[in-house]
């Protein structure tokens, strides 16, 4: 498994895809399945810069584990911020037009259509988000 930590800033988005990318690289990952990853990153991380911390900057690290037996990655964004469940809401009504939706939740709407597993645990004052994608 491999690791890398950055301060919670959205400027650090590039930064940690470019990690993600060269382990998935090594991994022989798709590359629908890598623009998937990618755009689920950039969601993701966009949303601890901006919420996890209020306002302030903290730290996030990203795990990357190759689980080798199901030909997935497994990785895993941890913060240290306010505890939030982004799985907990409801998926917002794709079958209103725009003027009608309710603002928010369509990017992790997103993510959870197109990993195959996304799973949310706090523990010992981290949380820990988790998304699992077929190479």
């Amino acid at each position: 498994m491999m690791k890398l930590r950055v301060k919670s800033t959205i400027e650090n988005v590039d930064l940690l895809t470019e990690f993600v990318n060269e382990q998935l690289e090594g991994m022989d990952c798709s590359t629908r399945a890598m623009t998937q990853i990618d755009i689920a990153l950039d969601e993701l991380f966009s949303n601890i810069c901006n919420y996890a911390y209020g306002g302030k900057i903290g730290h996030v690290t990203v795990y990357v584990e190759e689980l080798e037996d199901e030909g997935a990655v497994r990785i895993t964004l941890e913060d240290e911020g306010i505890p939030f469940d982004p799985l907990s809401h409801e998926d917002p009504d794709i079958s209103l037009g725009l003027k009608d939706r309710t603002i928010g939740g369509l990017g992790i709407f997103m993510v959870k259509r197109t990993m195959d597993d996304v799973s949310y645990e706090y523990k010992d004052g981290l949380n820990m988000l988790t998304v699992v994608k077929a190479l």
